[in-house]
């Protein structure tokens, strides 16, 4: 270890993607032993300093603080990773790129392509390294499906179709605003299923099929009132509860994308489908580890969906973990997108999604709301 480069991370946010950052860091070098950079968990910046210091405490973080400028000034930082809600990712990207620092962002890029373009810009300036947190195109699953439709063995794609299902919203008891439900706070938030969830659907499609020209779509807030934490009075929401869209593809293929927070027995169901001239692709989150695969090359007899384990040293970055046949989950995705960005460091090459691919994603959910909004076809 002592003979790699140290990379001095201050965090900002310790809430749920805190956490799964810092699990990334502090595992990566144990795996991915021929990396030239390490970690090193510096400062972890939240406005509540016991809380702040308590976590920490737990992940190792050498320091604390409780304004964020600070952080960006010190110059013992060298990447700035913000996992704070949606509406402070520009301010502090922004300041972060003209610091000199690195930048890592969690997703959405922030709450909407124009708030986007000034980061963009800023990093791209700053000619800074920076990468945006789409997690799930690390999920070694996910990286073989984009190998297989690289490799045209799909042939030409004719339909692209993703979910993305959860139910925690259903209650009208829950507020909005506040630490945990700040997502269903639109001023926070920027928007709800959209940005939150649709989000990954669209980045994973437009890294597995190009980029999506137009779309129509639909939204419905189910709970048109709730509480708002900071005022305590009823306040009207204007999130989007569920959202469905379709598309065309610039390749020529259709698109159909489905989100929702009320689907009743769905914790974090996300599911995509490719369906090409010669061969089909499909996974789900819920068994993560497994990709199916339908060639219509195989004889007659025997065609049909196979099931392939992903667990060999030769699939995606399962080299670095356990034999053939033993799983891995979703923490770690982020192991894999710290050792991809190390990577990077080395290499030259950008670490993506980058904040300009992320951009993409970022107009596409614009087009989305919009089309909802007008009742529209809307270009992206």
């Amino acid at each position: 270890m002592s003979d790699k480069k140290p990379l001095n991370i201050g965090l900002v946010g310790y809430g749920f993607m805190g956490r799964t950052h810092s699990n990334g860091y502090k595992r990566v070098n144990d795996f991915f032993g021929d990396l030239e950079y390490r970690p090193v968990l510096k400062a972890v910046c939240g406005r509540t300093q016991d809380k702040a210091q308590a976590f920490a405490d737990q992940w190792g973080y050498e320091s604390v603080e409780t304004d964020w400028k600070k952080l960006v000034a010190r110059a013992d930082i060298d990447a700035i990773d913000i996992c704070t809600p949606n509406d402070q990712h520009a301010e502090v990207a922004i300041a972060a790129a003209k610091a000199g620092k690195m930048v890592l962002c969690e997703k959405p890029l922030a709450r909407t392509a124009a708030e986007s373009e000034p980061m963009v810009a800023a990093v791209e300036e700053a000619k800074v390294p920076n990468t945006v947190w789409y997690n799930y195109r690390r999920v070694p699953a996910v990286t073989l499906a984009k190998q297989i439709v690289d490799s045209g063995k799909l042939g030409k794609i004719f339909h692209y179709r993703a979910n993305f299902l959860q139910d925690w919203t259903i209650s009208a008891d829950l507020p909005q605003g506040g630490a945990g439900l700040w997502r269903l706070d639109a001023a926070a938030a920027g928007s709800g299923v959209t940005g939150d969830l649709l989000a990954h659907c669209i980045d994973t499609a437009i890294w597995l099929n190009g980029s999506i020209k137009d779309v129509s779509a639909m939204t419905e807030t189910f709970i048109k009132e709730r509480v708002h934490t900071a005022t305590g009075e009823k306040q009207a929401v204007t999130i989007d509860d569920a959202c469905l869209f379709h598309c065309h593809f610039a390749n020529g293929s259709l698109g159909l994308f489905e989100s929702t927070r009320y689907a009743r027995g769905h914790k974090a169901l996300y599911t995509f489908e490719i369906n090409g001239e010669h061969a089909s692709i499909r996974w789900d989150l819920h068994d993560l580890n497994r990709l199916e695969y339908f060639d219509h090359s195989d004889d007659s007899i025997v065609r049909g969906w196979r099931t392939v384990h992903i667990t060999d040293g030769d699939q995606p970055y399962m080299g670095h973990w356990w034999v053939p046949g033993l799983c891995i989950g979703y923490e770690h995705t982020f192991v894999h997108q710290v050792a991809d960005f190390l990577k990077s460091l080395s290499t030259g090459e950008p670490c993506r999604p980058t904040f300009r691919d992320a951009l993409e994603t970022a107009r596409v959910c614009d087009a989305v709301l919009a089309s909802a909004a007008e009742r529209a076809w809307k270009n992206v």
